[in-house]
């Protein structure tokens, strides 16, 4: 059922354990309670984490709007000591790789995938890497899906994608993608669910 040549897989929920990020959170403890509001506003209403994960602001652009004194800095003290690589990926990865072609499919900043799968050097285990921050547009708009398909040069049914977000699997299945939700978070999902990297090796095997 699950032979696709393809596996498109996320990063945050997926690969990394923190399936929201700690970003937000992240921010509000290094300012101060009089910044707060700024803060919100910059988030809530003017989406600015959402438009920098679009490729519209870069990371260096986003964290000074928010008021950080050293955007590069920050940037890597939060991707280095705030999220965590899923213990079990490197070796379902390595495994998976044999015969099957591994592509990252996140949204992110352009700038934070890089520097991420640098940092965990994972790079090597991914066929290719399709980031929000470098295409345009954000799962789970169709439009990421189905630029995926053709960046691959692939149809739909040649590719099962994982991810923890079961509002992100229905619209890549609503374009014959095979689907498999990562449980991270206890989502409800009708499809197939998995608890781990190893159980997703088994169902892939």
């Amino acid at each position: 059922m699950y032979c696709q040549e393809y596996v498109l897989i996320d990063m945050y929920g997926v690969i990394i354990e923190e399936s929201k990020g700690n970003f937000i959170p992240y921010t509000y403890q290094h300012f101060a309670e009089s910044e707060y509001e700024r803060i919100t506003k910059a988030f809530r209403e003017e989406g600015i984490f959402g438009k920098a994960q679009a490729g519209k602001l870069s990371s260096h652009d986003f964290l000074a709007y928010l008021g950080y004194d050293d955007p590069e800095g920050a940037m890597k003290d939060y991707l280095e000591h705030y999220l965590t690589l899923d213990a079990g990926f490197k070796s379902f990865a390595e495994k998976i790789n044999k015969g099957r072609k591994l592509v990252l499919l996140s949204n992110d900043v352009s700038e934070w995938s890089e520097y991420l799968t640098d940092f965990h050097d994972i790079n090597k285990y991914f066929y290719d890497k399709i980031v929000s921050g470098d295409v345009g547009v954000k799962k789970p708009d169709s439009d990421m899906f189905t630029l995926a398909v053709s960046h691959l040069k692939c149809r739909a049914e040649d590719c099962v994608f994982i991810d923890n977000s079961a509002n992100n699997l229905n619209a890549a299945a609503k374009l014959g993608i095979k689907t498999i939700l990562f449980n991270r978070d206890g989502e409800t999902y009708e499809g197939t669910t998995v608890n781990s990297f190893s159980e997703l090796e088994d169902l892939l095997s």
